[in-house]
């Protein structure tokens, strides 16, 4: 039978859903023993385009359901219903070191799944599908308030889940690359929790004066969630990625304004000098650029920026001073950080303090330095714009897609589950997703 002439069937479901979901990809009506190609793309925000494909082979009965039926090749091979979204890559012929990442979080990230005879690697734009459906994916689900914040000359959005509340609250701090990023915190309002994406390297202030902010920043943004009439100010947690986490980690010990209730921490370290600002944090990594790498590819690894771990106390947060649950999340292939060193030494510190009782630590093989939520696509490499010199390098991430997309996955469940265990009132129901997409 020609499959040109057949009427596949493709559904997908559900259409619209957070991205923090799984979809259901089934075909129908195919030849029985059919080979297929299905298909992902999806034209970003930035005018670049992606794709992600797996090979299959129809049952006995015309029909293949993705949750199911094993890919045999393409951008993903295996059972992986959701790999049409975590192994998305730049289409051939793409700008080198593109990484793909969603800006206007009021917009859904929009991908057309597709379904093709043979099995096909390229030319798909010359092919014509045999069916084709397009899937909204949001990171706000509906009833979601996006927030801007400018008190106490704050760059931040709060994201507030539907209803009155109160709700607890995370301070979401990301790293080095500044910027306001939004997706994150705006993910974790459509799961229950108040957010504020907070930009404290590239902020109005910072802009305006031409001077990185003090640590009494942070604490100004504390201090907004806790007075805010629909947060419960007793019950909020910092996440720090990367540089996030430097920050997040000298709040939580340093401060005597931020009192919080839990703390998350991927892919950083507790190694600055304890009595620093962000300037002045900065300027110590940066003081040993001689431990920079470079591999044959002109991809720039810093992991070794801070190495070794120091013994001088003055250099590393006194991690038996935390007071709080503290969730610990490294890629062992982070080749950005040395996150997995610094883990270690952590749990050293603490367990010679006596409160190791307070930490949980993830950790994930073959996974890089950018750990986001699941389904993100794996960047092994990208193109990096720094923040003080404004200078572009191609860095290396790290980690390996398949593995890499399951730690995503793996980790963003136990940190949900680990921020309703020590966020939420017990008495009452736990804080669940909001999505009714």
């Amino acid at each position: 039978m020609d499959l040109k002439q057949c009427t596949v069937q493709l559904s997908v479901q559900p259409s619209r859903a957070l991205v923090d979901e799984k979809f259901k990809v089934l075909v129908q009506k195919a030849p029985p023993g059919a080979q297929l190609t299905v298909r992902s793309h999806h034209h970003s925000e930035d005018k670049h385009d992606w794709e992600a494909f797996g090979h299959y082979i129809c049952d006995s009965t015309g029909a293949l359901n993705l949750s199911e039926d094993p890919s045999l090749g393409g951008t993903y091979v295996g059972v992986e219903p959701m790999g049409l979204l975590w192994s998305l890559r730049a289409v051939p012929g793409s700008k080198p070191g593109l990484r793909m990442r969603k800006k206007s979080v009021e917009t859904p990230m929009e991908v057309t799944v597709s379904v093709y005879p043979g099995h096909l690697s390229e030319g798909f734009s010359e092919q014509r599908a045999l069916a084709a459906v397009v899937v909204e994916r949001w990171y706000m689900a509906p009833g979601v308030r996006r927030i801007p914040v400018t008190e106490h000359s704050l760059t931040a959005t709060l994201f507030l889940p539907p209803g009155p509340g109160p709700f607890p609250a995370v301070l979401d701090l990301w790293g080095g690359g500044g910027n306001l990023v939004e997706y994150r915190a705006s993910l974790l309002a459509s799961n229950g929790f108040a957010a504020l994406a907070l930009d404290y390297l590239t902020n109005e202030l910072t802009k305006t004066t031409g001077k990185m902010v003090e640590n009494d920043y942070f604490e100004a943004a504390f201090k907004f969630l806790e007075q805010h009439p629909q947060i419960v100010g007793s019950r909020i947690a910092m996440w720090g990625l990367s540089f996030g986490t430097t920050m997040t980690l000298k709040m939580a010990v340093y401060s005597n304004v931020v009192k919080l209730r839990c703390a998350v921490c991927y892919s950083g370290s507790h190694i600055q000098p304890i009595d620093g600002n962000v300037k002045e944090i900065m300027e110590y990594m940066h003081s040993k650029e001689e431990n920079t790498r470079i591999t044959e590819d002109q991809e720039v690894i810093w992991r070794d920026l801070i190495l070794p771990v120091p013994k001088d106390p003055a250099l590393k947060v006194d991690m038996g001073r935390v007071q709080c649950p503290l969730l610990v999340v490294v890629g062992l292939d982070d080749q950005n950080w040395p996150a997995y060193e610094s883990a270690t030494d952590m749990k050293e510190m603490m367990e010679e303090a006596g409160n190791s009782h307070l930490l949980t630590l993830l950790t994930y093989p073959n996974t890089g330095h950018l750990i986001e939520p699941p389904y993100t696509p794996h960047f092994r490499t990208s193109i990096f714009r720094s923040v003080q010199s404004r200078e572009l390098f191609m860095v290396l991430w790290g980690g390996e897609t398949a593995a890499h997309s399951r730690a995503q996955e793996d980790a963003w469940r136990k940190t949900l589950m680990f921020l309703r265990e020590h966020l939420c009132d017990r008495r009452n129901s736990a804080v669940t997703s909001t999505s009714n997409l």
